[in-house]
């Protein structure tokens, strides 16, 4: 009863409100109003009805990684090591043109992020210019299991104000590997790290920092991420080429 109220309040909001962002539904985001699925609040929370905002825009953090700190109460998702997993998108929102996607894990809480899918250029689009709203890749057959795994969906988009999205969705995966190895996931256009301009039709702006992201690896405990660099993320404000694909 309380979901079908939360719906049908968020599609309220959608009538009479502008949208112009992009938002992940699926799994669903930490509190999100338009989520399929969702778990139920947990205690002190509220419902995001600002879902597609960005986290930074203009060289301003608005809200920290994954916009939210506490989890859900119960994962939003289930998913097996080597598993085909489907991330939907809501379609509602406008996809300025593209720009730079990368789908992350986090063992430790949001404190690093493994890359394990990229969409490098025009996120949201295909090869023939049709708009995107769903993405189907393989979850890697080696990362870690985990019963509080973050899963991260990341987007710097090519025209517009230079912002940076960020929804997370709190996870479990089923697996017997002890650590997997990839890149950093990328962070542009937030206080304390790189910015980059709008693309102006060359999709390869800012795709330096994605080739040259540090390879971290990330352990089945918590707390045990390496790098191979001495790079650190922090959520926190101090501190025309065609699209590459990462599967």
């Amino acid at each position: 009863m309380r979901s079908t109220f939360y719906r049908f309040t968020a599609l309220m909001v959608m009538a009479t409100s502008v949208w112009t962002h992009m938002s992940m539904i699926s799994p669903c985001p930490r509190y999100n109003s338009l989520g399929v699925g969702c778990p139920a609040l947990p205690p002190g929370q509220a419902i995001d009805y600002n879902e597609s905002s960005p986290i930074a825009s203009g060289g301003v953090a608005l809200q920290p990684f994954c916009k939210y700190a506490t989890p859900w109460p119960t994962p939003a998702a289930r998913w097996t090591a080597g598993q085909s997993i489907t991330v939907d998108f809501a379609e509602y929102g406008s996809e300025h043109d593209g720009g730079m996607c990368e789908w992350s894990l986090s063992y430790d809480n949001g404190t690093s992020f493994v890359v394990i899918n990229r969409v490098l250029g025009r996120c949201f689009f295909d090869a023939q210019n049709n708009h995107v709203f769903n993405y189907t890749f393989t979850l890697p057959a080696n990362v870690p299991g985990s019963d509080s795994a973050i899963f991260a969906w990341s987007w710097v988009n090519a025209m517009g104000n230079r912002e940076f999205y960020m929804n997370c969705a709190d996870v479990v995966i089923d697996g017997t590997s002890e650590s997997f190895s990839g890149p950093q996931m990328t962070v542009l256009n937030y206080p304390g790290y790189p910015s980059v301009p709008e693309f102006m039709g060359n999709y390869s702006t800012g795709l330096e920092y994605y080739n040259n992201a540090p390879t971290i690896t990330v352990y089945a405990k918590a707390n045990q991420t390496t790098t191979s660099t001495t790079t650190s993320m922090s959520a926190d404000p101090p501190q025309s080429s065609p699209p590459s694909t990462m599967t």
